[in-house]
């Protein structure tokens, strides 16, 4: 065997462990409505992701809950996640804790969730926040399919750095995009794409000027416009520490929330979503167990 130098082993050992690392997990969720009751009809994961299914509170949604394995997400890793809810049925997806994305030496992560709702049907998919490290890559997309008189709860939380630590992102790659379809016509796109100088428009007056967390939330249903009123009304009576913004067009509502500390943005981001819920499917003013842990 011919002996190696210091480099060549050093290089050899990344090598493996770049192989090792960069992952491809996948998630596939789709409740149906059978003998009068929304139930489980498909579900399939493969590591690092993994659904969980807890029971639900009384009165409330069947749920399921995507939990991430590996502990993060590093350059170069994947995740598909697929959620479906057919005719007539209702169901709640949320994630386990917060989704950590770490310093990349060059490769992205992708995260590209489909949502899919048929006529009558109702899904909330609210998953918890995406913390962004210095240096990391991160690109999501996510796409909301919907047929007929569909409804939908969907959202996103992006935090700038780990706070408690100091930590602030001034470099790296953040692309947060949204599409929103019904009956196939494109309803909605947006994305937010801050490449390679972070730091000057998360600090600029006119962009985030110094914000340490961001979300959206949407609601799509024939009459989200009849909601406007009340979410503002809601979005007043919250913590001034977060920014809220909404507004209504062809049936979508659409929350834009900022603030300097990811914890006020977290607290508005749950608050109008459990309200937004009451109001628009008559479901009780309450989160998930797990985002009260």
């Amino acid at each position: 065997m011919l002996d190696l130098t210091v480099a060549e082993r050093q290089k050899a050992e990344r090598g493996v462990e770049e192989k090792k690392v960069a992952v491809h997990g996948a998630a596939t969720v789709r409740f149906e409505r059978r003998h009068g009751e929304t139930r489980l009809a498909t579900l399939y994961h493969h590591d690092p992701l993994r659904v969980l299914l807890p029971t639900p509170r009384r009165d409330d949604l069947p749920i399921a809950v995507l939990a991430t394995t590996s502990g993060g997400m590093v350059g170069g890793d994947r995740m598909d996640i697929d959620l479906s809810v057919g005719p007539d049925a209702r169901a709640l997806v949320t994630t386990q804790a917060a989704e950590k994305v770490y310093r990349s030496t060059g490769a992205d992560c992708r995260i590209d969730t489909r949502v899919s709702v048929e006529p009558g049907g109702w899904l909330e998919w609210l998953p918890q926040e995406a913390i962004v490290f210095e240096g990391s890559r991160l690109r999501r997309l996510t796409r909301l399919e919907l047929s007929g008189d569909a409804r939908l709860i969907a959202g996103e939380m992006l935090v700038f750095g780990r706070a408690a630590f100091g930590e602030t992102v001034t470099r790296g790659l953040i692309r947060d995009a949204w599409e929103v379809t019904r009956d196939g016509r494109l309803v909605w796109a947006d994305a937010l794409h801050l490449d390679e100088d972070v730091g000057e428009a998360l600090n600029h007056p006119a962009g985030f000027a110094g914000a340490g967390a961001c979300a959206t939330l949407l609601h799509a249903a024939p009459d989200a416009a009849a909601r406007l009123d009340a979410v503002r009304a809601l979005a007043d009576s919250l913590d001034q520490q977060a920014r809220v913004g909404a507004t209504a067009f062809d049936g979508l509502l659409v929350i834009r929330i900022l603030g300097g500390d990811a914890r006020a943005v977290r607290r508005a981001y749950a608050a109008l979503w459990s309200g937004l819920r009451a109001e628009a499917a008559g479901l009780p003013t309450r989160l998930p167990r797990l985002w009260e842990v």
